[in-house]
């Protein structure tokens, strides 16, 4: 019987067990040395702020996985020998396999601060992080977040839940100004400081500084300034953890290499999720996507060529969501954090200045680019089916009831946006 190992058990690694086995009988293992049981990573900042226990964020029952049976192993992979088809296990166990899927996630980002490794810094991304945070809690009134992105802006909200003073180095002018425009970031500055919190913008960490038991006591800014803290959360982004892949004959540079079928320069060996760097990245994509849907649309990809379907990755339009504190926000298409040549930008802000929408369209054409939404939700399938076909601007802005899936008896806004808009942009005729 064909063995199909996968190294990780993330929503990629699992996505693919789970697809491989609705379509084959094949033997299939899952190695992990972060947990035995798949969970869901986004939304362990739940289980610290109350909202969840652990097993909750866990979508599977532990009989689930021998029920399907898909064999989990709970170890770390210390060496692959692709001659050999072999995974060597840090401790010592020997695992052949006859098609490898390597979804080894990210790992958080440091940058070699003086004292990054103290007793009281952490990250965001493992299930031990989560625990380190559980741990450094109970004596900690204050903390340091470093990293103006949305692991920052979580583990901010969630010290924030336990009442705990935060101030938040961000090295940008405005909060996560690499991705938002100008009015959407500066939305959020404000909103961030409305919940107390201590927003440096223009600010980086220079280092930890350690009390006598070594513990985090404080850090020192690049501006010469002495914040006191018990808790440092490194919230600077994630990279592949791919470094047990070197010397492997893997071709690797930030990530594990693959082509649009997911497939390394190793016949038989896949890559996909957080860790895979597609050779040629698509049209407006990286190369690398640490995407919780981009990781499910490989695993479902992986799974068709490895039975037998050969596929390529192909993700459609982008889509992302997230939460800011009290906002909730989703993007679709591409807007820019400033309008290209060809594109206008359409901005409206309700007079709370919570909630505002953005979209994007082509200045000759009329066509329909992107949405940037701000505590108005909107459906996925509407703007993905607008793109696809080729809306222009006026179909989008004339059909934005049909697009809001806001909750019964919620403020409708789309009279005022509407009429904004056509009041700025006379060139465009309301039917």
């Amino acid at each position: 019987m064909e063995h199909v190992v996968i190294i990780g058990n993330g929503i990629a690694g699992v996505t693919a067990a789970r697809h491989i086995r609705k379509l084959s009988d094949k033997k299939i293992t899952i190695i992990s040395g972060e947990s035995e049981y798949f969970f869901s990573r986004t939304a362990l900042m739940y289980v610290y702020m109350g909202h969840m226990k652990f097993e909750h964020i866990q979508p599977y029952e532990h009989r689930f996985w021998k029920e399907n049976q898909i064999n989990l192993v709970k170890a770390y992979v210390a060496q692959i020998d692709v001659h050999a088809k072999s995974l060597h296990l840090l401790d010592g166990e020997v695992i052949s396999y006859d098609q490898l899927i390597i979804a080894s996630g990210s790992r958080s980002n440091t940058f070699n601060w003086p004292g990054q490794n103290l007793a009281g810094v952490t990250g965001l991304y493992t299930k031990s992080d989560l625990e380190n945070l559980e741990k450094f809690t109970p004596a900690c009134k204050s903390a340091v977040v470093v990293g103006g992105g949305l692991i920052g802006i979580e583990l901010t909200e969630m010290l924030l839940s336990r009442n705990i003073k935060v101030v938040f180095l961000v090295r940008e002018k405005s909060f996560w100004d690499a991705v938002l425009p100008e009015g959407e970031s500066q939305m959020l500055n404000r909103h961030i400081r409305e919940h107390g919190v201590d927003l440096r913008l223009e600010t980086e960490l220079k280092e930890i500084i350690a009390d006598e038991s070594g513990r985090v006591e404080s850090v020192l800014t690049g501006k010469g300034e002495i914040i006191p803290c018990q808790i440092v959360g490194l919230a600077a982004g994630v990279s592949p953890n791919i470094e047990f892949l070197r010397g492997s004959g893997i071709e690797i540079e930030m990530g594990v290499k693959v082509n649009r079928f997911l497939e390394t320069n190793i016949e038989h060996v896949y890559s996909i999720g957080d860790c895979a760097e597609q050779l040629q990245a698509l049209p407006n994509r990286k190369a690398i996507e640490a995407v919780w849907y981009t990781g499910r649309m490989m695993g479902e990809t992986v799974a068709q060529t490895i039975c037998g379907n050969r596929m390529k990755y192909n993700p459609g339009n982008w889509f992302n969501s997230a939460k800011f504190l009290d906002i909730e926000y989703q993007t679709y298409g591409w807007i820019w954090p400033k309008a290209r040549e060809n594109e206008v930008h359409y901005y409206w802000e309700h007079a709370s200045g919570r909630k505002c929408i953005r979209i994007s369209y082509d200045k000759n054409t009329s066509a329909f680019l992107g949405i940037n939404t701000f505590g108005i939700r909107m459906r996925h399938e509407f703007f993905d089916g607008a793109i696809n076909d080729n809306r222009s601007v006026d179909y989008i802005i004339d059909n934005l009831s049909r697009a809001n899936f806001d909750p019964e008896f919620y403020s409708k806004y789309e009279p005022e946006i509407q009429s904004l808009f056509y009041q700025t942009y006379s060139h465009t005729v309301k039917l």
